[in-house]
């Protein structure tokens, strides 16, 4: 039988005329193998004259790419490293010309839980937004599976017919409405969105870690056998409710654990885990507060919201830590339960567990602490507590952590208790609550 001629000749002038990524994709992935003999077979003489032309056209062009792309198709090279032949390319077929920063997917239109993913792209520093970054996304139906369409051949392939482009706007926000995609049929791994990206100014798309849901009951099986790599930051989403619509807020740090990225961070002293990763669990001595005489976790038990860990290390400055706690105990007192403040004290110097309780307790009582955590762990390297994955550098005056439902939204180092640092802190739990912050999460049994 004979493919419908008028599509695919339309096809293929769309990618010759959308740019000349679009030739590259036809060039390395051979994409127009499949129909091209049923072509020639198919078409009247003229019609071949002109597929032969733009055979030719493409042709030439992968001549001069090939001699000029070595170094980008070279995994030692390519930024974000290698991708698996034919699978990043397909992001460049059905491309169109204009892409929107909201985006509505075929699945939207199916059976299946209703889903918006909808976030901040910022750049590497995690604090700047970045616009006119091309996000493509595709993902499985409501059965696991990629299912194709025969409308267009771009639906066609491996990435299925749910599958679409936003491209971030000038505050790096894009929005995308689908459904819920579900886990591959009978297989342990948990349901996910493929996420490839492209910078205007990096010259090939990247893969980052799949979008993934943290209801799912597959998710912490299969991440203990295969630990996340957070390419872009965690994948992880805490699902909230809008009446019936679920919402996935994820932001993605470009060139966040991307190999061979040419941008670096302009922090200059490192200390703690990076903003777009997941704020893990640990245990530290509750010496006074909410918690006290427990080994209480603080995402474990006040994930849900806004939270800040403040760590000080081997260098305690006791009258800017005092400053610290009372600004902190003023904004918690200010913002309820939309905030849990913890002191984490980590000096490995002449560490005593009973002076440490002591002098804490002290503290505490002194500045009539009522909300804020006054905790403290052997050393920022203790295994015990599990305070060693937070990767706090114990020589830095301090480190200030700050969470939105367990992932990390903003950090600071060596910050002095000035006004302008203050307001800062509490500029920046304005800044990321972003639009879904006081949305219930759904119930669970």
């Amino acid at each position: 039988m004979c493919p419908d001629l008028n599509l695919y000749l339309k096809n293929g002038i769309v990618l010759l005329q959308n740019n000349i990524t679009s030739i590259h994709l036809i060039c390395k992935s051979n994409l127009y193998n499949k129909y091209l003999l049923k072509i020639l077979y198919c078409m009247k003489k003229s019609a071949i004259i002109i597929i032969i032309t733009c055979l030719y056209l493409i042709l030439t062009s992968c001549i001069g790419q090939n001699k000029n792309s070595v170094q980008s198709d070279n995994p030692e090279f390519r930024v974000g490293g290698d991708c698996e032949e034919g699978y990043c390319e397909l992001m460049y077929l059905g491309i169109p010309k204009k892409i929107n920063s909201i985006d509505t997917s075929a699945g939207w239109f199916e059976k299946g839980q209703k889903l918006l993913v909808t976030g901040t792209v910022f750049q590497i520093d995690g604090k700047t937004p970045a616009p006119n970054t091309i996000l493509y996304y595709h993902h499985t139906d409501n059965d696991g599976f990629y299912s194709t369409r025969n409308d267009k051949p771009e639906n066609q392939t491996r990435h299925g017919h749910i599958r679409g482009w936003v491209k971030t706007d000038k505050n790096g926000k894009y929005s995308i409405y689908t459904m819920r995609p579900a886990p591959y049929p009978k297989e342990k791994q948990p349901a996910h969105i493929h996420w490839l990206i492209k910078e205007p100014d990096i010259k090939n798309e990247y893969w980052t870690d799949d979008l993934v849901f943290d209801d799912d009951k597959l998710l912490i099986p299969h991440i203990k056998k295969y630990p996340r790599e957070n390419r872009g930051g965690s994948g992880i989403t805490r699902i909230v409710l809008k009446d019936s619509l679920q919402i996935a807020e994820h932001n993605i740090i470009l060139g966040l654990n991307i190999p061979n990225y040419p941008k670096k961070s302009p922090t200059k002293n490192e200390s703690g885990l990076n903003i777009g990763e997941d704020q893990p669990s640990f245990i530290p001595f509750h010496a006074f507060g909410p918690d006290k005489g427990t080994k209480t976790c603080p995402v474990c038990k006040y994930g849900r919201y806004h939270g800040i860990i403040y760590y000080v290390g081997n260098k305690p400055n006791w009258k800017d830590i005092k400053l610290w706690l009372i600004f902190l105990e003023a904004e918690t007192i200010k913002r309820k339960k939309y905030l849990k403040v913890y002191f984490v004290y980590g000096n490995e110097v002449s560490y005593n567990k009973q002076k440490r309780q002591t002098e804490l307790e002290k503290l505490g009582t002194d500045l009539n602490i009522k909300n804020t955590a006054l905790t403290f762990v052997p050393s920022f390297s203790d295994l015990e507590t599990e305070v060693n994955i937070n990767k706090i550098n114990p020589s830095v005056e301090n480190t200030f952590i700050i969470y939105k439902h367990r992932n990390i939204v903003d950090k600071y180092i060596n910050m002095k208790p000035t006004k302008e640092n203050f307001k800062i802190l509490s500029n920046s739990l304005d800044r990321t609550q972003g639009d879904f912050f006081d949305l219930p999460e759904p119930k669970y049994e």
